[in-house]
């Protein structure tokens, strides 16, 4: 939570806490996980039928050791096929209470497209003024 003074008065706000993961989408995900595997040394899994490509690299908390958090990195077969001017990459950012944030978000403007809920974490997405999509994601533990 970060503390802004406007006009005088202490505004708490909500902050991301970190980067929950990056989203590559792909013409050809299999061939660009390969690219990644060979030239990163990445051991990349394969999901959804060989649609999606990914690892998760973790590490542990900052001031809390016992702690275990991860950002994925995921390549995904693209539902349509990308222009060479426009590839979309979605990152992820995790945040610790996303109702609040969301709340904070709609206070200011920020128009919410959709939230989903699964049984690993809540997740939601905006687009930044550019049009870029940005997801939010709350980890459930």
């Amino acid at each position: 939570m970060t503390k802004n003074v406007i006009g005088g008065k202490v505004e708490k706000r909500i902050s991301v806490d970190g980067i929950g993961g990056v989203f590559i989408y792909a013409n050809d995900a299999k061939a660009l996980s390969n690219w990644y595997a060979h030239h990163f040394g990445l051991r990349l899994e394969t999901y959804e039928d060989g649609k999606v490509y990914g690892t998760e690299f973790k590490y542990r908390r900052l001031g809390d050791s016992s702690q275990v958090d991860s950002t994925v990195f995921s390549i995904s077969q693209s539902k349509t096929n990308l222009p060479a001017e426009r590839r979309e990459c979605v990152i992820n950012y995790r945040v610790k209470d996303l109702q609040a944030f969301l709340d904070q978000l709609k206070a200011d403007g920020v128009a919410v497209e959709r939230t989903e809920d699964f049984d690993y974490g809540r997740f939601a997405w905006i687009r930044d003024p550019e049009g870029n999509r940005i997801e939010l994601y709350q980890p459930l533990s």
